[in-house]
């Protein structure tokens, strides 16, 4: 039998191999390169704790059964052993080829252009001599060093050094105590440190910087000068790196001995934790404990330098490591650190051009020119959004509109009620501060603030606490269910009567991601949705029965279903004169139910087109089976992230948006929300959208039926590359009169309540 469906973890692996293909292009500007090539070390840290963790725990429990069961497998077929092996394998490939690229690409054209990295080998005697002295006014009082037999907690993502020690002098055989053991060694135990290998770790701190810039040339070095001028734009800038600085001269912090041997590493810890979800009375007591447990949970790998294989084996053997969980790779590690580099100034050469942000033509408030300090007319986003339904494309469009319908609802005295959810947010997020404003005004605020957000917990409680103590209704999410879906409702006072102004997206309300991540989100006023996202509210924040509802689909209660229907109906009306078509965008496909709909689909004569980001398990081009499904992924400036599904459905054409992928956890384990676009002009939009992504031939690949993918080339053709052309969209559509619509008329009012 064909395997018909790829291994989840080694598609993701696949996924962030053509990230690692951006940085490997030479036609990109060096710390555009660099940008790519750390987001790849970034994604593998979060891939080990949360894919591969869970993993090695499978592979254990099976080996540890008292009965030797048969082996489990994936929906593709591989074992576990197999699975890891293989992630391994091709891991250490992409590390080589990243680390390849930085060394010997990356970094000389750096240096090259101006913008150089020293490293202990090519410190000049006066670049020592500064280093050297930096390192013991500023940074050694800062550090601790820790004894590897007094077991230190080595915490999760942390940088290291780690040292191997032997005495200065060899001791006297005849002095009792060891007269070179350390000063914390009971008496008894000094024979036997004197004899066994004693390391040392040092914690490189945060508090610091790990770029270290040196003098420049011009303004020249002296012993007594405390740190680096910063250097003048356009002038020849260089810079060593914190933990260097460790490496060099971390004997001034262990006197009568000597460093025989060196390296840095950092770990990563099992990150797929699940918090007591019954503890309802005190959950976010029950989340900061399951933090804490993150801190301290089984090690999954470690990343090291080389330099030494004795402190190299026995930091692995403290950590309970195996060969194949250890990764050399030359340094240095966490690139993603040294982001800082991206943004220096007088480097333009490196760097790619800025994009633009523009602002949505309804919301500009000068039709002559964008105004950057436009602060919302309360009356007039009312006024916007009851005039017809408004889609952004964000970061081509600014969310500046998102942050203003918050803010004028908090200011605004005919505003009655604001409720929303909120999954991932900013440090000081726009939105949460209006929300907090519109509490103090008076205003009913819920917020339904889900605190199990992965790696945003401790960011999600701190808001929570504060949003609470200004009197906003915070409900923490639901139990065993995250809430993913993104929406709001304003409640206003008008003529009489509440009219409700909605917001959906498939992204976060994120200021900082929304210039970082393509989304797309609508505001309506349309009846029977804002009547919907009542019953969603209700049930995410109260008790309710689960009803029906006239335009949205909800996971878990009937969204994967819904999509099913939509994709059979589609199977089912096709026929040789008029097939059906199916084209969707998404950042995952790995539910294999959605992929078997797709199957017969195809079997039965539907082109489906699919653009999928990252993870993809189905296997496009089987004759038989697949032989109608195509696969694409976009990789570029900007992070793909919106969610786009097309039903060509006989010429009755449906479009919808969704803030959950083809997967199960998103379709049967969280709170997930798709809305349909029913304003013909919005529909058209979206659907030049998800057209424009399957004209690239710059950025784009093609999933091929053995796993590989191909890069799509434009041939002799002319280049067309998808997220400049939505730039260019999104730059006309600023520059253009915006034309008032006629009110949105609803076809149908819901049932009175």
């Amino acid at each position: 039998m064909r395997k018909n469906y790829f291994n989840r973890e080694l598609s993701w692996i696949d996924f962030n191999e053509r990230v690692l293909n951006e940085g490997l292009r030479v036609d990109m500007p060096p710390l555009e390169r660099f940008r790519f090539l750390s987001i790849v070390s970034s994604n593998f840290d979060e891939f080990f704790m949360v894919r591969i963790a869970p993993l090695k725990a499978a592979l254990r429990a099976e080996r540890q059964a008292e009965h030797t069961p048969e082996k489990k497998a994936d929906v593709s077929g591989m074992k576990y052993e197999t699975i890891l092996a293989a992630c391994g394998e091709k891991t250490r490939s992409i590390l080589k080829r990243q680390y390849d690229c930085l060394l010997n690409e990356i970094f000389p054209t750096l240096a090259a252009n101006g913008l150089e990295l020293l490293r202990p080998n090519s410190y000049s005697v006066d670049d020592t001599a500064f280093l050297e002295t930096m390192f013991k006014r500023e940074i050694a009082p800062t550090l601790t060093p820790l004894r590897l037999d007094n077991r230190p907690l080595i915490g999760n993502k942390w940088l290291y050094a780690a040292f191997l020690l032997e005495p200065a002098h060899k001791p006297d055989e005849t002095a009792a105590p060891c007269v070179s053991a350390p000063f914390n060694t009971p008496a008894d135990d000094a024979s036997a440190d004197c004899l066994s290998p004693r390391i040392s770790v040092i914690k490189i701190p945060s508090s610091f910087d790990r770029i270290i810039w040196l003098p420049t040339n011009k303004t020249g070095w002296s012993p007594e000068r405390e740190s680096a001028d910063t250097p003048e734009k356009n002038e020849r800038k260089r810079f060593a790196l914190l933990e260097d600085l460790i490496l060099c001269f971390a004997h001034h912090l262990y006197p009568g001995f000597q460093i025989k041997g060196r390296i840095l590493f950092q770990i990563n810890r099992d990150a797929d934790f699940s918090v007591d979800e019954r503890r309802d009375e005190d959950f976010i007591e029950a989340l900061n404990e399951a933090l804490e447990n993150r801190e301290m949970s089984s090690p999954v790998r470690m990343v090291y330098t080389p330099g030494n294989e004795t402190v190299k084996e026995k930091i692995a053997d403290f950590l309970g490591f195996e060969t194949h969980d250890l990764y050399e790779i030359p340094g240095p590690l966490q690139v993603s650190d040294l982001l800082g580099l991206v943004k220096m100034a007088g480097f333009d050469a490196l760097k790619e051009q800025s994009w633009k942000i523009y602002r949505h033509p309804a919301f500009i408030a000068d039709r002559q020119k964008e105004a950057s300090s436009y602060a919302g007319f309360p009356d007039a986003v009312w006024d916007i959004i009851k005039a017809g339904d408004v889609l952004l494309h964000l970061p081509y469009q600014s969310f500046d509109p998102v942050v203003e319908f918050f803010q004028a609802a908090a200011n605004d005295p005919q505003t009655l009620a604001i409720k929303t959810t909120l999954y991932r947010t900013s440090g000081n997020s726009p939105v949460l501060h209006a929300l907090e404003q519109a509490a103090l005004n008076g205003k009913q605020v819920t917020a339904v603030v889900e605190l199990k957000a992965r790696f945003d917990e401790e960011r999600n409680i701190s808001w929570a606490q504060r949003l609470e103590k200004v009197g906003v209704i915070v409900v923490y999410g639901l139990s065993n269910l995250k809430v993913h879906a993104k929406a709001s409702v304003v409640m206003r006072k008008e003529n009489g009567r509440i009219e409700r102004y909605i917001h959906l997206s498939t992204g976060n309300y994120n200021d900082k991601t929304a210039k970082l991540y393509e989304d797309l989100s609508l505001f309506t006023v349309n009846e029977e949705i804002a009547f919907d996202i009542g019953i969603l509210f209700n049930m995410l924040t109260g008790y309710s029965i689960i009803q029906s509802m006239r335009r949205l689909s909800i996971a878990p209660v009937d969204l994967k279903h819904r999509f099913l229907s939509l994709i059979e109906r589609e199977t089912s009306r096709s026929s040789e004169k008029y097939p059906g078509k199916i084209i969707a965008k998404m950042n995952a496909l790995a539910d294999s139910d959605i992929i078997q709909a797709l199957y017969r689909a195809s079997h039965a004569g539907v082109t489906v087109k699919l653009n999928v980001r990252g993870v993809c398990l189905l296997v496009p081009g089987v004759k038989g089976v697949s032989e109608n499904i195509s696969v694409i992924s976009v990789i570029d400036h900007y992070l793909e992230h919106s969610r786009i599904f097309y039903f060509a459905n006989g010429g009755a054409e449906e479009i919808f948006l969704s803030s959950a992928d083809w997967m199960s956890r998103n379709l049967e384990r969280r709170v997930e929300l798709m809305f349909p676009i029913l304003q013909e002009d919005v529909k058209e939009e979206i659907f030049s959208i998800l057209e424009t992504y399957f004209k690239d031939n710059t950025h784009a690949r093609s999933l091929n039926q053995d796993g590989s993918w191909t890069q799509i080339s434009a041939g002799s053709g002319e280049t067309f590359r998808a997220q400049t052309e939505l730039l260019e969209k999104a730059r006309c559509a600023a520059s253009k009169p915006f034309v008032t619509r006629e009110a949105f008329i609803v076809r149908r009012s819901p049932p009175d309540v």
